[in-house]
């Protein structure tokens, strides 16, 4: 059962956060403020997959939990999702700045609010286990490390994601489009090169042998000749 923080003041959305939430079969923890939000977590770390955080709050906003939350290695695989107002473009390009993964606007549709809390949980899913030590290179979601021939690498999220995208299905070319909604999601905007930045940064790290461009297209992930 995945477990979801929902740091909120407003009582009434609380509620019906934890009401819609725990009617999908989501385990819920509730916070009225940013300090309170982060002990909760703290006392309930191994149950939180995903906090659902509201952006203005009294004592310590959004931001300064989210930024908090991203600084700390203990919650390097902790999904966050703003709570924002319709319409709130900079502060929704400050949540994504800030370390958020996604955003929700208000006022919240529970249909809305299940489709995208269950497509972040599936896209922070996308990993192979890190026994497959035959591949070369190996993924440990939990740990958020990678290990090529014996060297660990603690790879950035984004660069993280789209690797482990990538690796997931071998030979498969995954477009353009599919990678930035996988990996930045639908509403953030970003342009090809910033998925050739991610690129030309994982073959730096981990050699150019296995991400083939395909021109055009995309990228797709190869074994070497040796593990085929």
């Amino acid at each position: 059962m995945k477990g979801i923080l929902i740091i909120d003041d407003e009582e009434e959305i609380r509620e019906l956060l934890e009401y819609n939430l725990q009617k999908h079969g989501f385990q819920t923890f509730a916070s009225e403020n940013g300090e309170e939000g982060l002990r909760v977590l703290a006392e309930n770390k191994s149950q939180i997959d995903l906090v659902l955080l509201d952006m203005m709050m009294p004592i310590m906003d959004g931001f300064e939990v989210c930024k908090t939350i991203r600084a700390n290695s203990m919650y390097d695989s902790l999904l966050i999702c703003f709570l924002t107002a319709r319409n709130e473009d900079y502060n929704q390009v400050s949540a994504l700045d800030a370390g958020a993964d996604d955003y929700i606007a208000k006022p919240l549709k529970p249909q809305v609010l299940i489709s995208r809390i269950n497509a972040l949980i599936r896209r922070n899913n996308t990993h192979v286990s890190a026994s497959d030590e035959k591949r070369g290179i190996t993924i440990d979601r939990e740990k958020h490390i990678v290990v090529k021939n014996g060297e660990e690498f603690h790879l950035p999220k984004k660069e993280f994601d789209l690797l482990s995208l990538l690796y997931s299905k071998p030979g498969v070319v995954f477009k353009r489009n599919t990678i930035l909604s996988v990996v930045w999601g639908n509403e953030i905007v970003v342009g090809d090169r910033t998925i050739d930045v991610h690129i030309r940064k994982l073959r730096e790290k981990l050699g150019s042998e296995h991400i083939q461009t395909v021109k055009g297209v995309g990228y797709k992930w190869i074994e070497s000749e040796s593990n085929s």
